[in-house]
């Protein structure tokens, strides 16, 4: 899937609409509190300007419903953009209409001009053509940086194609769409994908869509529970889906029939009561009654590093076990550090998932990954299969 790159386009006095993903947590003083999300935007917004185009950004912020919710203001983050890119950025307090229409207008070479909040209005969550269009009359060309969003068919993000001859990925996308959608269609074997997280039905998509192509399937988490009450074993407290115990014999049965070798834990690190300072003990296979599953134990640890050996592909979304909790964290940290040695090795480790992406920077191996997918949602959405909005509608690379 290659797709019309910012670099192939003509860019010398050009109003450049790029969606963006701005979408970064403030705190009670409207400070932002994580700007990776902005400065991941940061090589397309400065390759547009060096090559003479004139950015103008547009974003959402939070869930505001249609409303003007002032908390939800995209003006720290034009405040916080200018520090970064060292040059004025403009904003103004609407997205549409004569007053950003004229504003636009009046930019030169060297401005930036950041919009408020999309979702300000209903019509961007309705994909309305309308308003789409009201944000095409901005600019000459589009750019799509906001992979976080290309799961949506938002106006910004699919209705706004019909308005442009050109549509082209930034930095961001192109990376997103090289790792997820490249390593997906020719993954190198042996090819591993590690699931965690609480629940099973989060990952049935994920998982019916890559049986066919994946080498290993490595299994922890609150999910795995739901496969070990399958399997007959006994659970305790922990969290067991009961309505998806039939589609976790059906999944044990296709990995079998397909020749995936199917990894599930072998023992845990259980305690009474979800503290972090609670009674824990090393059970085997079976959870007592009045225990509960906090992590794998250290048989899986060794288990799961020895599986990872020699990978080429690997996937991880969703933790071992609740690693927020500095006494339950071994499992998921003992991953992270055999995916950032098999990278060293020479392996494509993709990191996807808010929790996953936290446990990885957690363990300090986040630089050592391949690649940490910016959109949890998306990401996901890719790894089953379905076809994304906001990639579907970008031009083909010539």
């Amino acid at each position: 899937m290659k797709k019309l790159s910012v670099m192939d386009l003509h860019l010398d006095g050009q109003r450049v609409l790029v969606r963006v993903d701005f979408n970064v947590p403030l705190d009670e003083n409207q400070k932002i509190t994580d700007d990776t999300r902005i400065r991941a935007a940061l090589p397309t917004i400065q390759f547009i300007i060096e090559n003479g185009g004139i950015p103008i950004l547009m974003s959402h912020l939070g869930r505001p419903k249609g409303k003007r919710v002032e908390t939800m203001s995209l003006r720290p983050a034009a405040v916080h953009l200018e520090t970064l890119l060292g040059t004025k950025v403009k904003f103004i307090s609407d997205c549409v209409g004569p007053e950003t229409e004229a504003a636009a207008k009046d930019l030169k070479q060297g401005d930036v001009l950041l919009l408020e909040n999309l979702r300000f209005h209903p019509d961007e969550t309705s994909n309305s053509a309308e308003f789409a269009g009201a944000l095409a009359k901005l600019a000459d060309v589009y750019v799509n940086d906001a992979f976080g969003t290309a799961h949506r068919a938002h106006a910004s993000v699919a209705a706004i194609a019909e308005f442009f001859q050109k549509r082209a990925a930034g930095f961001l996308m192109e990376k997103e769409i090289d790792y997820l959608v490249s390593t997906l269609e020719n993954p190198q074997p042996p090819f591993v994908m590690i699931l965690g997280g609480a629940k099973i039905s989060d990952k049935i998509g994920v998982i019916q869509n890559l049986l066919d192509k994946v080498d290993k399937l490595l299994i922890g988490g609150g999910m795995a529970f739901t496969f070990m009450k399958a399997q007959g074993s006994p659970t305790g407290e922990s969290l067991v889906e009961e309505d998806k115990l039939a589609l976790a014999k059906e999944i044990v049965k296709g990995a079998a029939e397909k020749g995936v070798e199917l990894h599930l834990p072998v023992d845990y690190e259980a305690a009474r009561e979800w503290s972090p300072d609670t009674e824990s003990r090393v059970v085997s296979i079976a959870i007592p009654d009045g225990w509960r599953g906090m992590d794998i134990g250290p048989e899986t640890i060794q288990k799961f590093t020895k599986s990872l050996s020699g990978a080429k592909t690997i996937i991880w979304n969703g933790p071992m076990g609740v690693f927020e909790f500095p006494r339950f964290e071994k499992g998921t940290k003992s991953v992270a550090l055999a995916l950032a040695a098999e990278t060293d090795k020479g392996a494509t480790s993709i990191i996807g998932g808010g929790d996953t992406i936290a446990a990885v920077r957690k363990a300090g191996v986040a630089e050592k990954m391949s690649h940490i997918s910016t959109g949890g949602g998306a990401s996901l959405e890719l790894l089953e299969g379905k076809a994304l909005p906001g990639i579907e509608v970008l031009s083909e690379a010539p």
